[in-house]
């Protein structure tokens, strides 16, 4: 049996809404709803049950010109994510935002990019290949 490969664009990834489009193009294309911008939605999904995925079964997913979207989710997009939370205590904890933040402008903290990547790599079934 062979491993399904889908295939992440990078170059349509401009920021964080753009991404979304992006996943919700490779993993959801037969679903009349869409993944909402959040990385706790994008773990839900990479479980499987709904869009392309099924459940646990393996699949590699290439996720090409990636630096682009490294860059694209880098240090401004990652900022501009966590200044949006501390906007919205009522929705938001701010503590966490406010650290993640300091160490993003440190140099120590993880880029929107990275936490993605990090979603990927709680899912053993699934291989991301970087290209």
């Amino acid at each position: 049996m062979t491993t399904p490969t889908l295939r992440i664009d990078g170059l349509r990834i401009g920021g964080i809404p753009s991404l979304y489009g992006e996943l919700n193009r490779v993993f959801m294309p037969d679903e009349d709803w869409t993944l909402g911008e959040s990385l706790d939605a994008l773990d839900d999904l990479l479980y499987g049950g709904f869009g392309v995925l099924d459940g646990a079964a393996p699949v590699r997913v290439v996720w090409a010109d990636h630096a682009v979207s490294a860059e694209a989710l880098g240090v401004a997009a990652t900022r501009a994510w966590y200044a949006a939370k501390l906007a919205r205590p009522d929705v938001y904890a701010a503590g966490p935002a406010r650290r993640a933040l300091d160490a993003l402008d440190a140099g120590t903290g993880a880029t929107y990019f990275a936490l993605v990547r990090e979603v990927f790599a709680g899912h053993p079934n699934i291989t991301l290949v970087l290209e």
